[in-house]
């Protein structure tokens, strides 16, 4: 596919390009709705470039066939839908402990349990707290539109390479089933020495590598686990991110990410229109948590709305970043039912006092 040439495409199908350009030539995956599109792309690509492209048996397999695959240092991606990425939890915090580089792409639909194929936001709580066992995060991206993925997808793997931990997409069933036009940039891939780590082969030229996630010894582990967090520490200083929209005179500031951000933008701008002196607030990165702009924008603004689809759950973030300095209300739907820009306009004027 030609760089820089404008091209219609899915979502799903943008995400499965955007990886092989940069640099994944190994896929392990299982279908599911609504991300099935991004393995299906998947498995027409990776024969004609070389690749490896697997369907496992199960989630709970190719999770861990992505962790086989990212120990032998190559760019490796897996992805799916809410209940999967349930089932590849366990990998997930395998990979996490064993410093292992990847990218997981979640497409999210409605839930719990089996839920339902439409859109949904309600696996936020899942990402940035709980994507595995153990005292772990993981890199979390927050696309709003198609271009965004692709150029996320970058990032993940370049992030997750410099840090030595796994990266996510976290997306919806809007954004992977939607089409808009992208362009593929002519990007540098960035490689990392994987030589100390990786077990590719040591050709007795160097000592064995051993990755591994299992320490006996509590103090052992223990060290570990810091040693990750003194990490960690690092990107929330260096990596957070966030795009913010009218919110210098905002005197009520909007936080909503994805593709409900895009809904929250058509509000505010209606809003504007009517003269109410409301802004966004967008993070691109949920983990690690752009808490810092929010904060800042709590020193003028009086009051906060956070704007998902689920029952609340990136809300409690907001809340700590505002610090108290100011109410932060929530408006949401859930289950797959999506706002309208009515609806968060209406929320708008509710706490704005209406028209002015």
């Amino acid at each position: 596919m030609a760089s820089n040439q404008k091209v219609l495409m899915k979502g799903n199908e943008a995400l499965a390009e955007a990886a092989i350009q940069a640099g994944c030539h190994h896929f392990f995956g299982y279908p599911i709705t609504p991300q099935t599109e991004v393995a299906a792309y998947m498995s027409k690509r990776m024969p004609k470039i070389g690749g490896t492209y697997l369907q496992a048996e199960s989630e709970v397999a190719a999770i861990n066939m992505v962790l086989g695959a990212a120990s032998a240092g190559v760019r490796a991606m897996t992805s799916s839908s809410s209940p999967g990425i349930s089932l590849k939890s366990e990998g997930i915090s395998y990979i996490a402990g064993s410093d292992l580089p990847c990218l997981i792409i979640n497409v999210q639909r409605g839930g719990p349990g089996l839920g339902g194929i439409q859109p949904s936001q309600s696996d936020y709580w899942q990402a940035t707290r709980a994507p595995g066992h153990g005292d772990l995060h993981i890199l979390v991206f927050a696309p709003s539109t198609i271009q965004e993925m692709v150029d996320m997808v970058f990032d993940a793997f370049e992030n997750a390479d410099r840090y030595r931990m796994p990266a996510m997409i976290l997306a919806d069933g809007m954004l992977g089933q939607m089409m808009e036009p992208v362009v593929f940039p002519e990007k540098k891939v960035v490689t990392f020495d994987k030589e100390s780590w990786a077990t590719n082969g040591h050709k007795n030229q160097r000592p064995h590598n051993i990755v591994n996630s299992l320490y006996l010894q509590a103090t052992e582990l223990e060290r570990k686990v810091k040693e990750r967090f003194e990490r960690y520490e690092v990107i929330k200083a260096k990596e957070a991110r966030a795009e913010e929209y009218l919110v210098d005179d905002a005197e009520l500031v909007v936080v909503a990410y994805g593709a409900t951000s895009r809904i929250a933008r058509s509000a505010i701008n209606s809003a504007r229109a009517k003269g109410v002196k409301v802004g966004l607030i967008r993070p691109q990165t949920l983990w690690p948590y752009p808490s810092a702009v929010i904060a800042k924008a709590a020193q003028t603004a009086k009051a906060f709305l956070t704007v998902e689809m689920s029952m609340g759950q990136m809300v409690d973030d907001v809340r700590l970043a505002v610090n108290g300095k100011a109410p932060v209300s929530f408006f949401g739907h859930t289950g797959g039912v999506i706002p309208t820009p009515a609806e968060v306009l209406s929320e708008i004027e509710k706490l704005t006092g209406g028209d002015r």
